[in-house]
């Protein structure tokens, strides 16, 4: 969503980095650039003026003025007022004290609230809580069942009395799901609210009436981020009318200027909580403003991808294949490759995954060509060979590769190259949990286990005792000329250059020198 936005930042800050020091000019020119970067990705107007003038008056001070690198610290003052626009500090749910937690949603028609529903059920659930959703959507025809169908696949408990359709009280439905949430022990109660195509006076008058009834803790307005500046007026009649106490953003995943996702905090007052960026029930997470700044920036989200992988990877399997890997590289198999495979799948999309590392903005569209079907082929040629395989691919000559290959539908080189690169892969992954660092670069220093102290203990035993020349005459000149390096150092001459009546023009290069020297 802000690819646009992303690459034209990118670029005014590419014409700044050769400069050394920062006039007026060049920082009014970078304004008008970042100015017309933001107009360009739809963000509301007063939204603009106000995150311009605090760039340039943070940019013409003493902060850029003082700094090594101007360049680095306007960048820097950007990230900061970004992370301002979006609302500063990640804003948590708020619990009740005592149970269930009441959260409504509320939005027009299209947002995407009864799915928000499950996903935000979803990620509770996860948390440690017990969600209930809650059928209030009465007047959209199926509203009720799709939020059924939504419950059962997010896994999580639904109440829904009524079966809609124009049938049903949905003020007596949402009463009614408190006591029975506090008789199913379920903590958090999710009421999903029903919708219009625009603001009118009775989608108004229920959305309060609701309000009203079940006094929740949370009033969550959800907005489709790809609607533009339309989903800040909704958002500001919202406010006024039914009033909320935090935004979340739905469809982030889009590819509309994502102007209202940098709008809607600032002009409303209320911070965005969460964010939806696919159409899976998991793409779904708290908004971190910090994170998205980062993004924008392309600087990518190292945090986020971390929290995944926690996630996903279990602590136990990790040190159990880290185990492996110390024995040596003939423990690690085409199972566990496989197995670590399918653990980076359940992550999400390999293109999502690889946008959250820093610098991927240059690659975009690499990543965006991206075939996630290459992991399926890959894991239908391990699944075709046998169990001994797969132990001992050493074994897999011409006749099992073209075995292999009919078996998984790929050409007879497709296994060939899968069964290099697992060799490669391999031997590098071994090499660094026994401590030998990535190949090809140093060890960490002060890192014990993680590498180079293998390599630097090696080092010092081989410089305990210099290597002498087994030619004779080669070692008499190494001694000679070691000798005189020390008469010299004695007589205070650490060069070993002629001294007092030695007569310069009779001064000759030992023998290593004329020979380095040619």
């Amino acid at each position: 969503m802000f690819d646009t936005l992303s690459d034209r930042l990118a670029s005014t800050f590419k014409n700044l980095r050769g400069k050394g020091r920062l006039s007026e000019a060049d920082i009014d020119a970078t304004a008008r650039e970042i100015r017309i970067a933001l107009l360009e990705a739809d963000v509301a107007l007063p939204v603009v003026r106000a995150f311009i003038k605090q760039v340039k008056e943070r940019a013409t001070g003493s902060e850029v003025s003082q700094a090594l690198n101007p360049a680095q610290q306007v960048i820097k003052i950007v990230n900061e007022e970004l992370i301002g626009i979006l609302g500063g500090e990640t804003r948590r749910l708020r619990f009740a004290k005592t149970a269930p937690t009441v959260i409504m949603l509320a939005g027009l028609q299209g947002a995407g609230k009864t799915t928000l529903a499950g996903k935000l059920g979803r990620w509770l659930k996860g948390q440690g809580h017990a969600p209930m959703l809650v059928a209030c959507d009465l007047q959209r025809p199926n509203a009720v069942n799709q939020l059924s169908v939504v419950a059962e696949r997010a896994g999580v408990a639904i109440f829904a009395p009524e079966p809609g359709n124009g049938v049903g009280d949905p003020v007596q439905v949402a009463k009614d799901s408190i006591e029975y949430a506090r008789g199913k022990q379920h903590d958090v109660v999710i009421v999903d609210t029903a919708g219009r195509l625009g603001i009118d006076q009775e989608l108004m008058q229920q959305a309060a009436d609701i309000r009203d009834a079940v006094s929740p803790d949370e009033v969550l307005f959800v907005v489709d981020a790809m609607i533009g500046q339309d989903a800040v007026n909704t958002a500001e009649a919202f406010r006024d009318g039914v009033g909320f106490d935090g935004v979340v953003l739905s469809k982030l995943d889009g590819d509309a200027r994502g102007g209202a996702a940098l709008s809607i905090a600032h002009v409303t007052g209320k911070q965005i909580m969460f964010a939806s960026n696919g159409e899976k029930l998991d793409d779904f997470d708290a908004f971190h403003p910090d994170r998205m700044a980062s993004r924008i920036l392309g600087m990518g989200d190292m945090l986020s991808l971390i929290e995944k992988a926690e996630q996903t990877f279990s602590q136990a399997e990790a040190e159990k294949m880290a185990a492996k890997l110390a024995k040596g590289p003939k423990e690690f198999t085409l199972d566990d490759f496989l197995a670590q495979m399918e653990q980076v799948r359940k992550m999400g999309s390999i293109s999502k995954l690889l946008g959250m590392l820093p610098g991927m903005g240059q690659m975009k569209d690499q990543i965006n060509n991206l075939d996630e079907r290459e992991v399926d082929r890959t894991a239908a040629i391990i699944k075709s060979m046998t169990p001994a395989e797969r132990q001992e691919p050493t074994i897999i000559n011409g006749s099992r590769r073209a075995r292999i290959a009919k078996g998984s539908g790929v050409d007879v080189s497709a296994v060939k190259g899968l069964v290099e690169r697992f060799f490669d892969a391999r031997k590098m992954m071994s090499k660094m949990a026994q401590g030998g660092g990535m190949p090809g670069m140093p060890g960490m220093p002060g890192m014990p286990g993680v590498g180079g102290g293998a390599r630097k203990k090696k080092q010092v035993k081989q410089a305990k005792g210099k290597r002498k020349s087994g030619n004779p005459m080669k070692r008499k000149a190494e001694e000679e000329a070691a000798a005189a390096r020390r008469e010299a150092a004695q007589s205070g001459n650490p060069l070993g250059l002629p001294q007092g009546g030695q007569d310069p023009q009779n001064f000759e290069l030992p023998e290593e020198f004329k020979k380095f020297m040619g």
